[in-house]
């Protein structure tokens, strides 16, 4: 799963608005920024495979500590923790909420990956394999996103309607970057794709952050 993971972010503001757009973005991609990373240091590991299924050319075979369960864990507690060191009231509301927005991420993704999320080191994978079939996974993906963004915008009311034209024009960019990385080519390599996700993620939540001042900023 992409962009359906920004439907948590964005249904998650509302609950405790100090907590920035931006921050909440990278929450729920934390885990697979930490998988960049590692899959460009060749610790994490992933083959590109043109067909290997509807949803995605890739075979996420080796990502015990980003995508495995205890790893998961522990990379939502240590974010939420190190996030909420930065905020001077209700420091443990904040940690629960990011801690949840990380964590959401191995949640969804196991609806979607195929057998590539371990439970125990590398082992005991699991996932249902909703990337098999496109017809099912992408229609999934818009519904978070969607969904998401009208519980914010209802939760948030904007300034003007400008202001809330720019919120749904983000919406349709972050739609139409699914459907690309749906639909679209295969990546030429994995080193390829971990950089090109890597800066998605942090292009994307630069994003959002500007969405979320120009809708709340008199």
């Amino acid at each position: 799963m992409f962009v359906g993971h920004y439907g948590v972010s964005l249904a998650a503001k509302p609950v405790h608005k100090p907590v920035p757009l931006w921050l909440l973005f990278v929450a729920v991609q934390w885990l697979d920024v930490c998988w960049s990373v590692l899959a460009m240091l060749g610790v994490e590991r992933l083959r590109v495979v043109k067909g290997f299924a509807e949803g995605s050319d890739l075979d996420l075979y080796y990502m015990p500590y980003t995508h495995g369960l205890m790893g998961a864990i522990g990379l939502s507690a240590l974010f939420a923790a190190a996030s909420a060191a930065f905020f001077r009231e209700r420091r443990i509301r904040v940690f629960w909420i990011l801690a949840a927005c990380v964590f959401s991420h191995w949640l969804l993704d196991l609806v979607v990956h195929v057998q590539d999320l371990p439970l125990i080191g590398n082992t005991a994978k699991v996932g249902f394999g909703l990337w098999r079939h496109a017809a099912l996974s992408f229609p999934l993906e818009m519904i978070c996103l969607w969904a998401g963004a009208a519980v914010y915008a209802w939760r948030i009311p904007a300034k003007n309607k400008l202001r809330d034209l720019w919120l749904w024009l983000f919406v349709i960019a972050l739609s139409a970057v699914q459907v690309y990385g749906t639909f679209g080519p295969a990546p030429t390599s994995p080193i390829a794709e971990a950089q090109t996700a890597l800066f998605a993620y942090l292009t994307i939540a630069v994003l959002a952050g500007l969405t979320d001042r120009a809708r709340t900023v008199a």
